[in-house]
């Protein structure tokens, strides 16, 4: 098959968690390549007319679809499935609108509520008001709070200096951080405890299968030092907390309840946000061992480096194995 393997244009000097879909882009490519297929990575723009001019001259037969953004902007993620859908491309990963509603974190954690799967409340939003996601309980006067952006993925903003604590943070705190944030944002409490990744795959025996979890350990951080995964974390590799969140998939037996639960909610998330080929759902576990489901990521990042392949690798699938099976669940005729 022909497959353009499309992706956000990247502007020279980008920071690097936006040159990282330029990994993603070629690893694609040798692992379709690898399967005897076509595959030309393709830059997209906010240029949509462009786009659509040059998908019908080169008529694929397939979209790979890792577009994160368009223009710089998080909240047009949609926009590019939503065109392959309205000139009948085929393309991987999750529909147009299952990416728009896990694109926006608001709308997205009132829908899984709504669908009965554990999410933090929605305590503020700046500047429009969207649907809340209500506490069960009071939250007591010590809760602490972290803003974040609705839009906007790959973390950022996201570093300690987004934690409020104490009353729960208004609008002009929200606004103060906006910015930072990449415009619009809210602010839910800080589940204190555990972090997991889930990552999901389509095809197996039980379909989606749920690879490995992986655990983020924070064993090396100082007392006092906020157990969370920003944006240091992520893409400074000069920073301490790049170097000291390492992920982890091996647990002690008592943990095997904990990780079972923690799949069942992820298969819950997929059926009911409606993805396809593979996702990765975000997981915190409070001291009573509860599970919160923080995001669902419906086009998780699968450069080599990734917690996605590391879990493929984990249970002894190779990338081009991987790319096999996303490609599959691809409806090939609309």
């Amino acid at each position: 098959m022909k497959i353009l393997i499309l992706h956000q244009a990247v502007p020279e000097g980008a920071p690097p968690d936006e040159r990282d879909v330029l990994a993603q882009a070629e690893a694609v490519a040798e692992g379709l390549r690898s399967l005897g297929h076509e595959a030309l990575p393709w830059p997209c723009t906010m240029d949509l007319a462009r786009l659509r001019s040059e998908l019908e001259a080169e008529a694929p037969d397939c979209a790979w679809n890792i577009v994160e953004s368009l223009g710089g902007h998080g909240r047009l993620i949609a926009h590019v499935p939503a065109l392959l859908d309205a000139l009948g491309i085929p393309y991987t990963g999750a529909p147009a609108e299952a990416m728009f509603l896990t694109s926006n974190k608001i709308l997205g954690k009132a829908w899984l509520q709504a669908c009965g799967l554990p999410v933090p409340p929605t305590v503020a939003t700046w500047p429009v008001r969207l649907p809340e996601v209500p506490s069960e309980a009071a939250l007591p006067p010590s809760t602490m709070y972290v803003v974040k952006s609705v839009w906007e993925h790959a973390s950022i903003g996201l570093d300690e200096e987004t934690l409020v604590k104490g009353a729960s943070p208004g609008p002009e705190a929200l606004a103060a951080r906006a910015a930072a944030l990449g415009g619009a944002c809210f602010a839910e409490p800080f589940v204190e405890g555990r972090e997991f990744n889930l990552s999901l795959l389509a095809g197996g025996a039980d379909s989606p299968e749920v690879l490995p979890p992986a655990e983020i350990d924070f064993g090396a951080f100082p007392e006092g030092k906020p157990h969370l995964v920003g944006y240091r974390a992520k893409w400074d590799d000069g920073s301490f907390e790049y170097h000291h969140t390492p992920r982890r998939f091996d647990f002690p037996a008592g943990d095997e309840r904990l990780l079972s639960l923690l799949g069942k909610l992820a298969r819950r998330a997929w059926r009911h946000l409606g993805l396809r080929g593979y996702a990765r759902v975000d997981f915190r576990v409070d001291s009573a061992e509860r599970p919160w489901i923080l995001e669902v990521n419906a086009n998780p990042c699968i450069s080599p480096d990734a917690g996605f392949v590391a879990a493929a690798e984990r249970c002894g699938l190779t990338f081009a194995q991987v790319v096999e099976r996303i490609l599959a669940d691809t409806p090939l005729r609309r």
